[in-house]
């Protein structure tokens, strides 16, 4: 039995205690990655109609905010105006930005469970070449509007780079490309996939991570951990929508072991995407490609390792 679902993250997160309500961005008939698709697209009025909905009913008191793809500025820019009248709300919302886009990150999510989470999609690098795959008037106002509000970003290296003006070629230009994102606001930021150097071979692909917390002497302290990936021939999508999801909730669960949370998220992506590669070239037939139909992420299948994943990824602090 089948249903359509093009992203990963409001299953997840229920599988993980989350209570989630869904506000669509976009309705498509499936992600862009496909040949072709048909749909519509939320526009900032009609979001502000559905959030209005929301607080006649006063169940507006939520603890995270988690936003992903939109090409609109105008609705960027209401999403933030959303996110602040909620923080003052409830001071201690989390708004976490998720990173990803080419179709999957159409939905903005607000759960009720404590920040804000943020994915800033902008693009990506193919080649060693980076585009964007939205229109480039959104980047103000990601680096101006959005992330000043977000608690938790999730960029890979080329929106890192966007977002900074600065270039990453070397691991230390990238802790500084952190810490310059930690200056706009957030507290944690982790640059999902990077084309840098793996001390494990080109196999392999670095994910960084990065969170500032005053500590008990009331000094600014700043964990950073290394992971090493094991790169998987495919191109999914979802993954930004899952990883983001995937932090958010880890955060709340061991919200004073951040090594842990990122152990728990990158294990739990590569058994997820370890699973959906392996179905994939099974429907695929040997020596053929999968499509992007039979590499939808194995989500259900994957539950067992969603809930209690294998650290089958150690992290290192740097």
């Amino acid at each position: 039995m089948s249903f359509v679902e093009f992203d990963p993250s409001s299953l997840l997160l229920q599988v993980l205690g989350f209570e989630v309500d869904t506000i669509n961005s976009v309705q498509f008939s499936n992600h862009t990655g496909y040949t072709h698709w048909k749909g519509q697209v939320l526009n900032a009025e009609e979001l502000q109609e559905v959030y209005e909905g929301l607080k006649l009913n006063g169940v507006t008191q939520y603890d995270y905010v988690l936003t992903g793809y939109t090409r609109d500025s105008s609705f960027l820019t209401r999403v933030v105006d959303i996110v602040q009248e909620l923080k003052r709300q409830n001071p201690r919302l989390v708004y976490v930005m998720s990173s990803r886009g080419r179709g999957c990150d159409y939905y903005y999510y607000y759960f009720s469970s404590c920040p804000i989470v943020c994915d800033p999609v902008l693009g990506d690098k193919w080649n060693g070449e980076g585009s964007m795959y939205v229109p480039e008037e959104l980047l103000p106002v990601y680096r101006d509007l959005v992330v000043p509000v977000a608690d938790i970003i999730t960029p890979n290296q080329f929106e890192a780079e966007l977002l900074t003006g600065r270039k990453i070629h070397t691991q230390q230009e990238a802790v500084q490309v952190m810490d310059m994102l930690h200056s706009l606001g957030p507290s944690t930021v982790v640059i999902t996939s990077s084309d840098l150097p793996a001390s494990r071979g080109s196999d392999y692909l670095i994910t960084l991570a990065s969170q500032r917390r005053v500590g008990e002497d009331g000094q600014i302290q700043t964990l950073r951990i290394c992971f090493e990936l094991p790169k998987v021939d495919a191109v999914f999508v979802g993954t930004g929508d899952l990883f983001a999801a995937m932090l958010l909730a880890w955060t709340h669960h061991h919200p004073n072991n951040f090594k842990l949370a990122c152990e728990k998220t990158v294990s739990a992506m590569q058994l997820v995407l370890q699973r959906t590669i392996t179905s994939a070239r099974i429907l695929a037939g040997p020596g053929v490609k999968p499509s992007y139909a039979q590499l939808e992420l194995r989500m259900v299948q994957s539950r067992k390792d969603i809930e209690n994943p294998e650290l089958i990824i150690r992290g290192t602090v740097l």
